[in-house]
């Protein structure tokens, strides 16, 4: 072989292997930009994406749980780093509560679509058994709005609306003949059984001593109304639109009338598998995030109702989630109003950021009504608890725009139907202005 021969070939071997170089480092930066797409901006500037890919997160039938199927539907956990994300059916709230007391890793759960007082209840220890605290933390809301207080054919023609003061001398009448008045609602301490709780007593009708007051899991609700078992309820939809559409009662006022846009549910997750997981926990809180986008848009709502609606989740009619997700209500007894704003919010109105002042009214009910002492440090637990900061880094990790970022940890000051005014900096005047409670104060 000649010594130019050999020089050539070399050469074209530095050639061929400069060119395969080149192709692999194109395939490498092909590969990176694909990785780093399904991961949170952000994820990298931290050095690493999530700590896990899985967490098993539990939901009940009840449409403001939408973003977290969403977010499982349209393959936004796996976009986020968090393929092997699971969202399962709980049967109650209750259940809800057992499984995150006992955690993912010991087959429960680490996070769940909840009532907003449920982390506060369970991380104080006052609704797990032998009283024993399970930290947990809130990083998004999940919405505001669109729950509702119904009440039996029985009271049709007494019309109730927000004011249900017809309903005293009615329940005080049905007590004199020796029957029981039952109001129903999904969890001691938790949202509805405080929704229910205000409309009474603002009637001057004590939900303790007037009534009595059970649970009864969401999707149970219609089926016990229809048999006799109850006289009002509160919970989310789709229950009341089921229950007008079947016309077994009738809505007497969405929880939007009570409050204008107030919270409702959260995202809770155990304080435990955040801590370890903190990344994860950002990546999971920012695929909700992304959810709650989507479903707000109204042009979604038709495909949001078929999607949830469907056998693996609710197992529910279009027809009976459709209306009040666009604001459409058919109250039951001949009302109805098209285009109010009484339909669930996810994203608008700042619906996702958990704000620190509206729970603090939930922990301020919950002294209220004697499910928290009075003693509670209300701030310290809410600090402990509400971890907005989480919110925050996933909402800048999806380029959430800045003025959809709430500045302020408070909405301030809220007033409510009866003129009642809730100031989070003053949680006592509010407590001491309410004639019907169980807290000395």
């Amino acid at each position: 072989m000649t010594d130019e021969t050999s020089s050539a070939k070399t050469n074209a071997a530095v050639t061929l292997d400069r060119r395969a170089l080149l192709r692999g480092a194109a395939g490498a930066a092909a590969s990176f930009a694909a990785i780093r797409a399904a991961f949170p901006a952000g994820a990298f500037a931290q050095g690493a994406g999530p700590e896990t890919t899985k967490a098993i997160l539990g939901y009940i039938a009840l449409v403001d749980a939408a973003p977290l199927i969403i977010a499982k539907e349209k393959g936004l956990f796996a976009k986020h780093g968090m393929p092997d994300v699971e969202v399962v059916k709980q049967a109650s709230w209750g259940a809800t509560r057992d499984n995150l007391v006992l955690g993912g890793a010991a087959n429960g759960i680490d996070g769940a679509h909840i009532l907003t007082p449920m982390p506060y209840l369970i991380t104080t220890g006052k609704v797990t058994q032998n009283n024993t605290p399970t930290p947990m933390y809130i990083v998004a809301r999940l919405n505001l709005d669109a729950q509702g207080i119904s009440v039996a054919n029985e009271y049709k023609d007494l019309k109730i609306t927000t004011n249900a003061s017809a309903l005293r001398d009615a329940f005080a009448k049905k007590k004199a003949e020796g029957k029981e008045v039952k109001v129903a609602m999904t969890f001691p301490g938790g949202t509805h059984d405080l929704w229910l709780r205000y409309w009474l007593a603002a009637a001057g009708i004590d939900p303790d001593k007037d009534v009595s007051t059970i649970v009864v899991p969401p999707p149970q609700m219609v089926a016990n109304m229809k048999v006799g078992n109850m006289d009002a309820f509160c919970v989310g939809e789709p229950w009341n639109e089921q229950l007008a559409n079947q016309n077994i009662g009738y809505t007497a006022c969405a929880t939007g009338e009570i409050w204008s846009k107030h919270p409702e549910k959260a995202l809770g997750l155990r304080a435990d598998w955040v801590d370890k997981n903190p990344r994860a926990a950002r990546a999971l809180t920012a695929a909700v995030l992304e959810a709650q986008q989507w479903c707000d848009k109204m042009e979604n709502k038709a495909e949001l109702a078929e999607i949830v609606g469907k056998r693996q989740w609710f197992n529910v009619p279009v027809a009976d989630i459709v209306g009040r997700l666009k604001g459409d209500l058919n109250y039951g007894n001949g009302r109805i109003e098209k285009g109010t704003k009484q339909f669930m919010k996810f994203w608008r109105d700042a619906a996702s950021y958990p704000f620190k002042s509206h729970d603090a009214w939930f922990v301020t009910e919950d002294i209220r009504w004697g499910k928290l002492e009075p003693t509670t440090n209300i701030k310290a637990l809410v600090d402990k608890v509400n971890r907005e900061d989480i919110w925050r880094e996933a909402a800048k990790s999806i380029n959430v725009p800045a003025k959809e970022i709430p500045t302020s940890t408070s909405r301030g000051k809220e007033t409510f139907f009866d003129g009642k005014v809730f100031d989070p900096e003053n949680p006592q005047a509010y407590l001491k202005s309410l004639s019907i409670k169980r807290a000395q104060v």
